[in-house]
């Protein structure tokens, strides 16, 4: 495998890319779709978004007859890191995949974690999300105008949560919008959680005054009625949500997030082959269709070594992003 910069973090919108799976199409076995004894590994709690990711992405793997009994854990710490640690001890290993994207990134930086993502094997981004910003039901705030008015006048006091540690998607975002609001990044109050799980119960009970997530994390929520979604962070509004993009309301800035899959490092080429198959298939299954759709994810699928050289492009602008940003 060829060698790597190590990662930071990125924090702009990202551009999709459609990739060619590597591998002929074939059934079953000769696809080398079926990996006996296949785990997925979350590197956060459950409830966030690469444990939505990740389980959704075995369901569906069952479900069109691509593997059987692929067994998801979780495996918490440190942004992602505390799992990145594990999955590259686990070198050679051909029936472990761990759910991540730009928060394990981000992490990988702000940790200064010895083992980074150019240890692993990339295998496939998959998807692309926009970020919202949302507040309780009974919060005092009504719009995105409210809020950001709010915050300009006092920010150290409106705390913000997010389900990455500093440098990740949920960080960056708010940061940004700080920044375009006229705030400056380093007197916003951010309170960093080990996922959207977590972060969710502070959201509810108002020990944040606001949350940046994954759209696809909170969507039951927020058709709930349990909270309020003053905004989106992308270039255009998602269909079905009653909410403007941040541009729309006079923030000038726009940001997306997104998620895919790395392994173990030192896989033989076959083992790495396998992965890529599964996941391929998986990616033209009519059932990971339906629930690109159902969580509002956006198709963002490319494998193998062109992932390993988006990842190292998110190195390098996540760097420059935190810089700008004077963090």
């Amino acid at each position: 495998m060829r060698l790597r910069t190590p990662l930071a973090v990125l924090g702009a919108a990202l551009l999709v890319f459609v990739g060619p799976p590597l591998l002929s199409d074939g059934d079953g076995d000769d696809s080398g779709t079926r990996i006996p004894g296949l785990r997925i590994m979350v590197p956060n709690t459950p409830g966030g978004g690469y444990d939505i990711t990740a389980r959704t992405a075995a369901k569906n793997a069952e479900d069109a007859d691509l593997s059987n009994n692929i067994e998801v854990f979780n495996l918490p710490g440190a942004g992602g890191t505390v799992g990145l640690a594990q999955l590259v001890n686990e070198r050679g290993n051909g029936k472990l995949m761990m759910s991540m994207g730009l928060g394990v990134v981000g992490a990988v930086h702000t940790n200064k974690s010895p083992k980074t993502l150019a240890d692993a094997t990339p295998i496939a981004r998959l998807t692309e999300e926009q970020d919202i910003v949302v507040v309780s039901k009974d919060s005092p705030y009504k719009t995105i105008q409210d809020l950001v008015a709010a915050w300009k006048k006092n920010p150290g006091k409106l705390p913000v949560g997010g389900g990455s540690s500093p440098g990740g998607p949920d960080h960056l975002a708010p940061m940004l919008m700080a920044q375009a609001a006229g705030i400056a990044p380093k007197t916003v109050n951010y309170i960093p959680f080990d996922g959207g799980g977590e972060l969710l119960a502070s959201i509810l009970g108002n020990k944040v005054a606001f949350g940046v997530s994954g759209v696809g994390e909170y969507l039951d929520q927020i058709k709930a009625g349990e909270l309020r979604l003053l905004a989106v962070t992308g270039p255009e509004r998602v269909p079905g949500l009653d909410a403007p993009t941040l541009r729309e309301a006079g923030i000038d800035t726009e940001f997306t997030n997104w998620r895919g899959i790395v392994a173990p490092p030192g896989l033989s080429d076959e083992e790495r082959e396998k992965l890529i198959a599964l996941v391929a298939k998986l990616h033209d299954s009519k059932e990971w269709k339906e629930s690109l759709k159902t969580h509002g994810w956006t198709d963002a699928f490319m494998t193998g070594d062109r992932f390993g050289d988006f990842l190292d492009a998110q190195d390098e602008r996540v760097d420059t992003v935190l810089k700008e940003l004077g963090l």
